[in-house]
């Protein structure tokens, strides 16, 4: 197991592998298993530090505390598994997390409000509407009905165009409400003719395309 803890640090941090010094924050850890719940699942290496050096954790707390924050600060409880490796002598604790079908998931944010995050390359970003409602959209039964109005012809037509949009001048494009544009996104997200992309700390949205991050 030393080759595969190695294997994995010289990925370096990405979205599906975080590495954790140790756990010293319940909630901040919550928001790290949420996020990876709601995005394609993924890894904790507790005892790693962020230059993938590895110092081992001291104890059970580490695995103690993780469990704590999945059954106390996520919300519903996120479910995963973990794996104690002994690398150069020291012992990295590895925690699974898969892909939820039970999205979106929260965790305390800021001034402790239920949040639901999502993983972005190596970050958690908070997950706006449009993408929980995409998410509700893939519980909801009978499919989406979708209904051509002149704003949402608009919508498609400029994306198509400039090949991306933020959601301001989606409002201004579509000249609707935000929360009819938060449906037309969502809509063209869950039929597959769009996608979500971060961009730094905003979120455009595209014409999908393969091999993207897509919400």
């Amino acid at each position: 197991m030393d080759n595969y803890i190695k294997r994995l640090i010289t990925e370096g941090e990405h979205q599906t592998l975080d590495f954790k010094f140790e756990i010293s924050d319940t909630k901040k850890i919550a928001r790290s298993l949420v996020a990876f719940a709601n995005t394609d699942g993924g890894r904790l290496l507790v005892g790693v530090k962020d230059n993938g050096n590895i110092t081992g954790i001291k104890s059970d707390e580490e695995a103690y505390m993780i469990e704590t924050a999945a059954l106390l600060y996520c919300k519903p409880e996120v479910h995963f598994i973990t794996n104690n490796h002994n690398t150069e002598g020291k012992n990295v604790l590895e925690v699974v997390v898969e892909p939820s079908n039970s999205k979106p998931h929260r965790a305390p944010g800021k001034n402790d409000k239920w949040t639901a995050y999502i993983r972005v390359k190596d970050e958690n970003q908070i997950a706006n509407r449009v993408i929980i409602k995409v998410w509700e959209r893939e519980t909801q039964q009978g499919g989406i009905f979708l209904k051509y109005t002149e704003s949402e012809k608009r919508l498609l037509s400029y994306i198509e165009q400039n090949g991306e949009i933020t959601f301001s001048k989606a409002c201004k494009v579509a000249k609707a409400s935000h929360s009819k544009i938060e449906n037309m996104l969502a809509n063209f997200i869950s039929l597959g003719i769009i996608e979500a992309q971060f961009d730094k700390n905003r979120i455009i949205y595209q014409i999908k395309s393969a091999g993207n991050f897509t919400y």
